[in-house]
């Protein structure tokens, strides 16, 4: 098994299949637009524009992102804020980043959305993308969620004109079993994938990530902090605001909350003697699995941006990632990924 210590001397990671490569650590850019409470977009720019500079060039958005249903008192920002705010951010930087984006979820006269996975659609909602980030050319084109109306290799081969055309670079796909990752790479080459994955959520190990390691895919994980619990920040008792999605995810709820916390403290007990706080430690877990991974953990802040990039330098040895992957063994932690809906939409755990 590859240690942090000797990933944290790779410069650079390449992306499955293409000519892109990023930092072993990248930027989700979902929180700055709704999910996790509010925040100040002007201040979401100046930290997006402040990462830059220190350094990290993968940044992860959504044109979806801003748009999620909304709460009573918590209107939402609106389809494709997310990619607003990286473009006003981007202005004059456009060069210095690799630049990931997605697609499917197609908005609604009623306000809601629904996933489209059409060829129309796809080209569509490329071209709005680009209006909103400012850019020529998308560098990871991901497939957001799909649309089970239509044919996987439908849609990729829609996106792959996209990449003969210049307007995209390379492909990724999100939250999908290792079938469909073997029928879209059959019609394109696939990049990146992009799904949950962290010390507490490891549903994708048995078929997913095996999939990725033999089609040459890099697994991009969403949430590798377990939505800010692994960060060590909470404690016991913690309520979370109806504008915040944690309330309504299980792990997050009642005595699973409680019971989960108990495995966070042995976390913390870990980072004592050492000086590294629990979410690098997180990181640097998964930067040592046998795997070409780079997470992009969310952050409204830069001393957070800061505090997780510098997870690359954490010396983890075997015996460490075998004790942390036991601390969080799935079997110990309480409470699904999502209610019974959201799991119903995501492929990877259909």
């Amino acid at each position: 098994m590859q240690s942090v210590e000797k990933r944290s001397r790779v410069a650079r990671v390449r992306l499955g299949n293409s000519d892109l490569s990023v930092r072993p650590i990248g930027l989700g850019l979902m929180g700055m637009s709704q999910f996790y409470g509010s925040a100040d977009p002007d201040a979401s720019v100046a930290t997006i524009r402040d990462a830059i500079e220190w350094g990290v060039d993968f940044l992860d958005t959504s044109d979806y992102y801003g748009a999620g249903s909304a709460t009573p008192g918590h209107p939402v920002p609106g389809f494709g804020h997310n990619e607003g705010l990286l473009g006003r951010a981007l202005k004059g930087r456009r060069e210095r980043v690799v630049l990931a984006t997605k697609f499917s979820a197609r908005p609604t006269p009623e306000g809601t959305s629904v996933f489209d996975g059409s060829p129309g659609y796809v080209k569509a909602a490329c071209e709005a993308s680009l209006r909103r980030l400012g850019t020529d050319w998308i560098d990871l084109y991901y497939y957001h969620r799909l649309d089970p109306r239509v044919p996987v290799e439908d849609t990729v081969g829609a996106m792959a004109e996209l990449v003969a055309e210049g307007k995209v670079r390379a492909l990724g796909l999100s939250e999908v079993d290792s079938e469909v990752l073997r029928r879209a790479a059959a019609v394109h080459p696939i990049s990146a994938l992009q799904s949950e994955y962290s010390l507490w959520e490891r549903g994708i190990e048995a078929e997913v990530l095996p999939q990725c390691r033999r089609l040459g895919i890099t697994l991009v994980p969403y949430s590798p902090l377990g939505r800010g619990m692994l960060a060590g920040g909470f404690r016991r008792g913690a309520a979370f605001g109806i504008d915040d999605f944690r309330s309504t995810l299980p792990k997050f709820q009642g005595e699973n909350f409680e019971h989960n916390m108990r495995l966070v403290d042995a976390l913390r007990e870990f980072c004592a003697s050492r000086q590294h706080t629990p979410g690098q430690v997180a990181l640097a877990w998964l930067l040592a699995q046998p795997h070409d991974i780079v997470p992009i953990p969310g952050a409204r802040r830069m001393a957070r941006v800061r505090e997780n990039s510098e997870a690359t330098s954490v010396p983890l040895s075997a015996d460490d990632v075998a004790y942390l992957a036991g601390i969080f063994d799935p079997a110990q932690v309480k409470g699904g990924r999502y209610g019974a809906l959201n799991v119903a939409r995501t492929d990877s755990e259909s």
